[in-house]
């Protein structure tokens, strides 16, 4: 349960920043190829994930040892490094699609009159932009947490026994027998769930009355 809540919150992290980044750089009018672009950056939803898990253990396996012998990293460190880059990479996908969806409704018109009034880029986009499009980016920083909270297969690709989570733990629990620690867990992580759906609902709520 400590590395699930290590885990996730940093990977959420990574995913909301590179996501919005990269949601933003798609919505421009002049951005080449952008369904070519988008297709590769979500890909991790369409692809099995035990696919998309082979892949990464490979990936990640030439990474950690560049890591470890280049940079002298600890092991343990990189096994980290590596388990919250590839929840970070399943993360993505849901963050782009909801702040996509959020800035459909964006107008931009506002970042062309804040740069009129002698605003730059950065002030723009944490002045104007942000806080409007910010229940899409708390949505998908949600989908993103959940992914990574929940996620089994690629972390027994990739992580090792001291990076284990609490999904690898009760998945391993019940293999071998069912343990009322299990059902208990289960029940815990099914009321984290609709909370978190309710507050999915209040940021579209929010969102409509701020479009």
């Amino acid at each position: 349960f400590k590395n699930s809540l290590m885990i996730a919150p940093i990977a959420t992290l990574v995913s909301v920043s590179l996501g919005t980044l990269a949601a933003i750089g798609l919505s421009q009018s002049h951005v080449p190829a952008k369904r070519a672009i988008m297709a590769i950056l979500i890909s991790p939803m369409i692809v099995p994930l035990i696919i998309s898990a082979t892949g990464m253990f490979f990936f990640y396996a030439g990474l950690g040892n560049f890591l470890e012998g280049q940079l002298g990293l600890d092991k343990s460190l990189v096994g980290y490094i590596k388990v919250v880059l590839a929840h970070a990479v399943l993360g993505i996908p849901f963050v782009i699609i909801t702040v996509t969806a959020t800035l459909v409704g964006f107008d931009s018109s506002l970042t062309r009159a804040a740069a009129n009034m002698g605003a730059n880029p950065v002030t723009t986009f944490f002045r104007v932009q942000m806080p409007l499009i910010l229940p899409g980016v708390i949505a998908g920083g949600l989908f993103a947490f959940i992914t990574s909270f929940d996620e089994v297969v690629v972390i027994m690709f990739v992580g090792s026994a001291g990076q284990k989570t609490l999904p690898w733990q009760m998945f391993t629990g019940l293999r071998e027998q069912i343990s009322p620690t299990i059902l208990a867990v289960a029940t815990i992580l099914v009321c984290i769930s609709i909370a978190l759906l309710m507050t999915l609902e209040l940021l579209r709520r929010q969102s409509e009355r701020l479009r």
